[in-house]
C-alpha cells in the first residue's frame, strides 16, 4: 500500500449487475480507483446467509468478476473474499468484541430473518455484520463508501475497532470513515417508489449487459405518472428518466428535455426515446468489453486468484498482529 488513503468495498455475488448497482456504486468504485489504494471484495462468505444454490453461488460470483472487470474494476484491486480465509478466522476473534444487544438490532437482521420461507434463521445471517467488520477493518481501510442502508453496520464496524483498541491498550485499528459521494438513487422504472432491485422481479430492474430490445422495452413502459404528484412538481417516473440521463453523464440530452420540461412541452415518448438511446450505447460499450474478457475466462481466474494471493498478505500481515495483541499463540507469518 502507498500513502495514499485506502478505500474498501464489497459486493455479493448475484452475478448480474443492473443500473442501480452500476450508478449507485460501481462507477464510483472505478473513479475512487484514480484518487485512493482501493479493495473491492466479491463477498461470497455473505452469500450462503440466506438459502442459496451452491452451484449457482460459483457461477455468480465468477460472472460478478467478469462484469466488474467489463465495467472498469482493476484486476490488482480486486479480490473474492473466500479465498482470504483470514477474514473469517478475524471474524471469530471480533465475535468478542461485538455487543450481542447491538448485533441484535441490525435492521438488516430482522428484515432479512422475516423474509425466510420456512422459518430457518442462520447464524451466519445473525453474524455477517462482525464478519462484515473484519472485511473491513483486516485492510484497515480509511473510508467505506456506503449507503443509508449500512451506515448502521459501519457504526458497528467503528465500535468493534474501538473495543478492540482500548482492550489491547494500543490504538491498532483505524476507525474506518464514511467516504461521502454523489451516487444517485436510481428508482424502478416500473415502480419509482421503490428503488430498482432485482428482488423485485425482472420489471423492476435494467441489467446493464440485456440486449437493445430489452432495455427499449422496459424504458418504453417506464411508468411516468401515478397520479399522485402534486400539480407543478415533477412526478417519480420522470424524474427517474432525468437522473438516468444525468447518471450516464448525458447532460446535453439532459438540459435539453430539462428546458422542455420546464417550457411545459416535454413529451415523454421523445424522453423515454433520449434514456433509452443513451442506455444502449453504454451496455454496446460494457458488452464488447466483457466479450473480450470472457474470451479467455481461464486467464481473467488465474489473475484474479494471484491478485487474491497478493491482496490475502495484507490480511495475513493483519491478523498476525491481532493475535499477537489478543495473547494467542501464534504462526510464524
Amino acid at each position: 500500500m502507498s500513502e495514499r488513503k485506502s478505500v474498501l468495498s464489497c459486493i455479493q455475488p448475484t452475478g448480474d449487475i443492473h443500473y442501480g448497482n452500476y450508478f449507485g456504486a460501481v462507477k464510483n468504485w472505478v473513479q475512487l480507483q484514480e484518487k485512493y489504494d482501493t479493495l473491492y471484495g466479491v463477498v461470497n462468505y455473505h452469500a450462503m446467509t440466506m438459502p442459496y444454490n451452491p452451484k449457482k453461488l460459483i457461477e455468480n460470483t465468477w460472472e460478478l468478476v467478469y462484469n466488474l472487470l467489463a465495467l472498469g474494476i482493476e484486476y490488482d484491486n480486486l479480490f473474492i473474499q473466500s479465498l482470504i480465509p483470514e477474514h473469517a478466522e478475524l471474524c471469530w476473534v471480533f465475535n468478542n468484541f461485538a455487543s450481542f444487544g447491538r448485533v441484535e438490532n441490525m435492521t438488516q437482521f430482522k428484515d432479512k430473518s422475516q423474509s425466510t420461507s420456512d422459518g430457518f434463521i442462520s447464524v451466519g445471517l445473525y453474524d455477517y455484520p462482525v464478519l462484515q467488520a473484519a472485511d473491513i477493518l483486516i485492510y484497515k481501510a480509511h473510508y467505506v463508501p456506503v449507503g443509508e442502508d449500512q451506515r448502521q453496520h459501519l457504526e458497528l464496524t467503528r465500535e468493534i475497532a474501538n473495543r478492540f483498541n482500548n482492550q489491547v491498550g494500543k490504538e491498532y485499528f483505524v476507525l474506518p470513515e464514511t467516504l461521502h459521494t454523489a451516487t444517485p438513487k436510481i428508482r424502478s422504472t416500473a415502480d419509482p417508489t421503490r428503488k430498482m432491485s432485482k428482488s423485485a422481479g425482472e420489471k423492476h430492474y435494467i441489467s446493464i449487459f440485456s440486449d437493445e430490445n430489452r432495455i427499449r422495452k422496459q424504458i418504453r413502459s417506464a411508468v411516468t405518472d401515478t397520479g399522485e404528484t402534486p400539480e407543478g412538481q415533477m412526478s417519480e417516473g420522470v424524474a427517474n428518466l432525468f437522473e438516468l440521463l444525468k447518471a450516464a453523464d448525458a447532460q446535453d440530452v439532459y438540459d435539453h428535455f430539462m428546458s422542455t420540461y420546464k417550457a411545459g412541452s416535454l413529451r415523454y415518448s421523445e424522453l423515454k426515446d433520449a434514456v433509452a438511446d443513451t442506455l444502449v450505447a453504454l451496455s454496446a460499450q460494457f458488452s464488447e468489453k466483457k466479450a473480450e474478457i470472457i474470451s479467455d475466462k481461464r486467464e481473467v481466474k488465474y489473475r484474479i486468484k494471484q491478485s487474491s494471493s497478493e491482496i490475502r498478505k495484507i490480511a495475513q500481515k493483519t491478523l498476525f498482529e491481532v493475535k499477537e495483541l489478543c495473547g494467542l499463540i501464534n504462526v510464524k507469518y
